[in-house]
């Protein structure tokens, strides 16, 4: 196979297959149109919309809630899901790092927005 195909929008999964018109996540079950899932990401980003996990667009002062357990490194025990984090602000952080906040118990740390929806 020459041509690779695109990573998961959602989980960010490579083993993406083709069904019909549609690329599909064995991962996660995600599916979705190549060429729609392209000119959302183009809007998105000629518009500067941070997005959470769900899709719904954040802003400075939101509260969010964490989708899955993230482990911190130097810490005992990961962030685990369902953990409320109040008062975000948006950045371009570190990578794809957009999210500064701070968690309680944890400290300040800067988070990605696939991994909180907004609560």
């Amino acid at each position: 196979m020459t041509d690779s195909l695109p990573a998961c929008p959602e989980c960010g999964g490579e083993y993406t297959y083709e069904m019909g018109e549609l690329m599909v996540c064995p991962e996660c079950a995600h599916e979705w149109s190549p060429t729609e899932a392209a000119s959302a990401a183009a809007e998105a980003a000629a518009a500067g919309v941070i997005r959470d996990a769900n899709g719904n667009p954040l802003a400075d002062g939101d509260d969010v809630i964490v989708v899955k357990d993230l482990p911190v490194k130097g810490a005992p025990k990961p962030i685990k899901s369902g953990t409320k984090v109040r008062s975000i602000r948006l950045v371009a952080g570190v990578g794809d790092h957009d999210i500064d906040c701070k968690v309680d118990g944890f400290g300040p740390m800067q988070l990605k927005s696939s991994l909180v929806r907004k609560a």
